[in-house]
């Protein structure tokens, strides 16, 4: 903020459950301690951030993007405790449109499927997690996951497609969208 005297644009984008952090177990087999870590990271990480950046975006009519997850439509195992925090995610940003919008802030939250990241690329991260727990080699079992998951494009969504998606909700073009969440996951999430 002091070096550009202020914020236009905020992207919340931190997230995780990829590494150490994984756990394809069950409800059960999530503690406190890990339910608390993945809010901390996925939901609390985007409030504070947007606490400190709404003063000048308020001042800048600003922008905002949460990142969230096709998880967060319909939160379920694995990754239960990532994807109700970014159910969480969504619902903030639908309250931060309604209370600022009036003051000229637009945000929107952006709902990824699978990309093609180290969550799921990584041995360690979700995707040679769940490759391990079904005993098929990673590189096949990714080939595999946009039939299982219903993925109607066959593929995952590149890193760039998702930057694309935020830069233009970010940019002056969409100035007329404000508290919507946009999927962009292949077709996976068929509810409106």
């Amino acid at each position: 903020m002091a070096e550009f005297d202020g914020i236009d644009l905020l992207v919340n984008n931190v997230g995780g459950g990829g590494g150490d952090d994984v756990n394809i177990g069950g409800f059960l087999d999530l503690d406190e301690a890990h339910w608390r870590k993945t809010f901390d990271l996925n939901l609390f990480a985007a409030i504070r951030v947007s606490r400190l950046a709404l003063p000048s975006l308020i001042e800048r009519r600003g922008a905002v993007v949460n990142v969230s997850s096709i998880g967060a439509w319909e939160p379920a195992n694995p990754g239960l405790a990532y994807n109700v925090a970014k159910a969480a995610l969504k619902a903030f940003g639908k309250g931060l449109a309604a209370e600022f919008g009036p003051q000229g802030v637009r945000v929107t939250t952006v709902s990824p499927g699978p990309v093609r990241t180290a969550i799921w690329e990584r041995p360690d991260g979700l995707g040679g997690k769940l490759a391990a727990a079904a005993g098929v080699p990673q590189e096949d079992f990714l080939a595999q996951v946009p039939a299982m998951m219903g993925m109607l494009t066959g593929r995952m969504a590149e890193p760039e497609e998702v930057a694309a998606l935020i830069t233009f909700l970010l940019s002056d073009v969409a100035a007329s969208i404000t508290g919507s969440d946009h999927l962009i996951d292949a077709g996976i999430v068929r509810a409106a």
